[in-house]
């Protein structure tokens, strides 16, 4: 698996996303006995990073994910794990309530990476890195990072860290550039910030698209595999696939090392 490495960090080029596990935007227990079998199968395809957040399934998914890890047996210290404070706990003393409330649900003594989820119109980020910082500092959150946020913010976000930060994580796709165009891409491509991309993966437009089908067909991928296979050869890049079968779960672990050519590149481009 192809990875990256950045401020010491070793992270795959393809994680696990775990938006929908424990039931989307509300929790339903009904449905654990999948979700727990769902996660399972990622641990045990070789997955090592997921990223979940406090708003997915209201907590459920981190639970779910807390559990799953517990009973792999895997050591932690294997694991890199992602989640994310919503935007109504910004404030210091609710961002330091949120991550212990992420902890606990977890079942973890550290989260590896804690993203600001969405920017917040009402609270300055000064204050939000104020409980960041001290969340590093208490070795509770190994890194930050932020989510959503355009350049101008990115940039607001690295002066009021204490550390680096490691990621963006934004919609990126073949069929959504917008990240590239408004200049988040290549700012974080030139100054050692990963980028995250979220939503992947839009099947729709893949399988209309005679060009994709053919560099599938050439390399005998999918060409779902084809669009994460572009997104791992980007530098600074990093992707969190979700699927619950599987096939397709191994498929997408396996997306990074697909090599594509130049010229195949630049078709996709």
């Amino acid at each position: 698996m192809k990875s990256e490495t950045i401020h010491n960090v070793e992270i795959p080029k393809i994680g696990f996303g775990t938006w929908s596990v424990g039931g989307g935007s509300t929790p339903k227990p009904s449905e654990d006995g999948h979700w727990l079998s769902v996660l399972r199968s990622a641990l045990e395809l070789g997955y090592s990073h997921f990223d979940t957040a406090e708003e997915y399934a209201k907590g459920h998914a981190e639970t779910l994910l807390g559990r799953a890890v517990q009973a792999s047996g895997l050591k932690r210290e294997t694991l890199f794990i992602t989640t994310k404070v919503w935007p109504n706990h910004l404030q210091y003393d609710d961002l330091l309530g949120a991550c212990q409330g992420s902890l606990d649900r977890l079942a973890m003594d550290y989260i590896d990476l804690y993203l600001i989820h969405w920017p917040s119109e009402s609270v300055p980020l000064k204050e939000s890195f104020r409980a960041l910082n001290q969340l590093v500092r208490e070795g509770k959150v190994r890194h930050v990072g932020v989510s959503n946020f355009d350049l101008t913010l990115l940039k607001e976000a690295q002066t009021r860290s204490e550390t680096p930060i490691l990621t963006n994580q934004v919609p990126y796709n073949l069929a959504d550039r917008s990240y590239a165009q408004n200049g988040v891409l290549e700012y974080c491509q030139q100054n050692d910030i990963l980028v995250t991309a979220y939503w992947p993966v839009k099947s729709s437009s893949l399988r209309l698209d005679n060009a994709m089908q053919a560099i599938a067909a050439a390399h005998s991928a999918t060409p779902q595999q084809i669009a994460l296979a572009w997104l791992a050869a980007q530098t600074r890049l990093i992707t969190i696939p979700m699927s619950a079968n599987p096939k397709h779960q191994a498929e997408n672990l396996q997306a990074a090392d697909i090599v594509l050519s130049v010229e195949e590149m630049a078709q996709l481009d």
